[in-house]
């Protein structure tokens, strides 16, 4: 931007006398910062067009939808009111809620000691242990799915509810468990030792020290954690797909566009009602986010 001002300043009389050679730099510098930002514009219109067209076609009429019309008249605000209408739709919701909230308090409570002890402790094994947990996170969910199953569904008897996926989380996660381990390397060691002069032990180093530190990071994990559990799809249809009551928004979407497979306007406005609680939570909690996983892996 500050280029382009140049050029604009190279037109004012007061700005003193220019050389042809740097009205001509001016000039190209002005088209780059144009060529640059238009790009930008583009992309950002190649992102954001879906989420319009979605929106837009929400807010339509059944008669209007998919039709050549592209703005809504009238606009239908109704169509929400319909989709919450829909027996189970609020069910859903709240089984969402607590599979998603629920593992995500789970997940980060198992995980942060694990990955405080990976980063600050040296005991022998513990390059073996990183590298066990490196290795879950490269093992397919697909591979160990029927004997999981067999054991939630048949020894325990929890088929039809969502606690074969919540539980679980209580015992770590190995991606969870990688990024934190990563954050909590850039924590300068000086300030455990310090707590442990003044008389800390390690669950309280951990707490008073360690956590206030590594929010960036925690937030990173606590939000990857949510994204995956609200829009998990496979979990849902392996362990609950037999009992309506325990189904998700993402699984449920699925049942609601098989029942409105002509109605586009309800379709879409119940794809923007599951995908607005995600899209809010990063809007607030993207500084958080971007802050950890930057930090994320600086030092190995």
């Amino acid at each position: 931007m500050a280029q382009a001002l140049d050029t604009f300043k190279a037109a004012d009389p007061s700005a003193g006398p220019v050389t042809p050679a740097e009205r001509v730099a001016r000039r190209k510098a002005l088209l780059n910062w144009i060529a640059v930002h238009t790009l930008g514009v583009a992309a950002a219109l190649f992102f954001v067009l879906p989420f319009v067209f979605l929106f837009l076609t929400s807010v339509m009429s059944d008669q209007q939808a998919l039709t050549r019309d592209l703005w809504p008249h009238p606009f239908e605000w109704s169509n929400y009111r319909r989709v919450f209408d829909t027996p189970g739709f609020l069910t859903w919701w709240k089984n969402t809620l607590l599979y998603a909230g629920l593992g995500t308090v789970l997940t980060v409570v198992s995980s942060l000691p694990v990955a405080y002890a990976l980063a600050k402790f040296r005991f022998r094994g513990r390059q073996l242990s990183l590298m066990l947990v490196i290795s879950m996170m490269m093992l397919p969910p697909q591979v160990v799915v029927i004997p999981m199953y067999l054991f939630w569904a048949k020894q325990l008897d929890m088929s039809g509810t969502l606690w074969p996926l919540i539980i679980p989380m209580a015992f770590g996660d190995a991606f969870s468990i990688f990024l934190l381990r990563q954050f909590l390397l850039t924590i300068p060691n000086e300030y455990l030792d310090a707590a442990k002069v003044d008389g800390c032990g390690e669950l309280r180093t951990l707490l008073k020290v360690v956590v206030p530190m590594a929010r960036p990071g925690i937030a990173a994990v606590a939000l990857f954690q949510f994204f995956y559990a609200w829009n998990d799809y496979f979990g849902p249809q392996i362990y609950a797909s037999e009992n309506p009551a325990a189904w998700t928004l993402s699984y449920g979407l699925e049942s609601f566009k098989g029942a409105h497979h002509t109605d586009w306007n309800l379709t879409m406005a119940a794809t923007a009602l599951v995908m607005a609680p995600v899209i809010l939570v990063f809007f607030f909690a993207q500084k958080a986010f971007v802050e950890g996983v930057t930090l994320t892996g600086v030092k190995g």
